[in-house]
């Protein structure tokens, strides 16, 4: 009798932790990183290959800084007219650092005016024309070498700046991760359809408020991921706005067939409304 409650009680702890690493498994692949959604041909294949284009005229220039790792890292730097430590890092998505990435940038200057924009590049010269090379070079992002690249970017702008940050996609994350990087110089994150790994304690150093656009149509970054996003900042006691639109990912991507224009307008205005608000004050 004792022998078999002993037996009873083994399988029914077996069951307890096989749910629970199967729970944890669920829960781990809803926050997965943008590398690992690459590796689904069904995320590959709603981006679309962008049009070819070509930005004339361009209002910033590639400049390169030293890195803590004794490597170069690359920016499209579009410098303000006047002397101003505010700043805004824009961080592409999975494509890379293209023309497209970098009209975005110039537009940020044209409408917020006084604002030193460094767009980053996290790929290190990449930028992909297909679907593979996008999947591969998202996956070849080294951690470590990113970190050193973005703490790059924040010496460039030194210890007096204030700055702002963007990113779509694999930039969204991107976007915020940086920005809890930046600690008190942080003033204001808008990241679009893009997530990190996340738990309340994730944001202890964050001090920007956030700005989340995502589409509710989106298959990875899906209102309950997005949802739970909120509920962390929150929970933490952060500031954070959520928009979304009934809109696929990748929506605000004009080369994509997905592409959005209503939700794209309204989303930049939310973004240059919520930067005027918090970069500026």
């Amino acid at each position: 009798m004792i022998l078999k409650t002993f037996l009873a009680l083994i399988v029914i702890g077996l069951v307890f932790v096989s749910n629970a690493q199967n729970k944890s498994c669920c829960s781990s692949e809803k926050e997965m990183s943008f590398s690992k959604f690459s590796e689904q041909k069904e995320f590959r294949d709603i981006h679309q290959i962008p049009a070819a284009f070509t930005l004339k005229e361009a209002e910033g220039k590639m400049i390169t800084f030293k890195t803590k790792d004794g490597k170069n890292a690359n920016v499209y730097f579009v410098e303000s007219e006047k002397p101003t430590n505010k700043y805004i890092f824009v961080f592409h998505e999975w494509w890379g650092l293209n023309d497209y990435i970098k009209k975005e940038s110039d537009e940020l200057k044209s409408k917020l005016g006084d604002v030193n924009i460094l767009a980053i590049d996290l790929y290190d010269g990449n930028v992909a024309a297909t679907r593979e090379d996008a999947a591969k070079f998202m996956q070849s992002v080294n951690r470590e070498r990113a970190l050193n690249i973005v703490s790059g970017a924040i010496d460039f702008a030194g210890k007096d700046a204030r700055v702002g940050t963007i990113g779509w996609c694999f930039g969204g994350g991107w976007s915020l991760e940086s920005c809890i990087m930046l600690g008190k110089q942080g003033s204001a994150c808008v990241m679009y359809y893009g997530i990190i790994e996340n738990t309340p304690d994730t944001f202890k150093e964050l001090n920007a408020p956030v700005l989340g656009i995502f589409a509710e149509k989106d298959e990875w970054v899906n209102p309950e991921v997005y949802g739970n996003l909120e509920k962390n900042l929150k929970t933490a006691g952060k500031k954070i706005i959520i928009k979304s639109f009934d809109a696929d990912h990748a929506f605000a991507n004009p080369s994509n067939t997905k592409f959005d224009e209503k939700a794209t307008t309204e989303a930049k205005k939310l973004t240059i409304k919520f930067f005027k608000e918090n970069l500026f004050k």
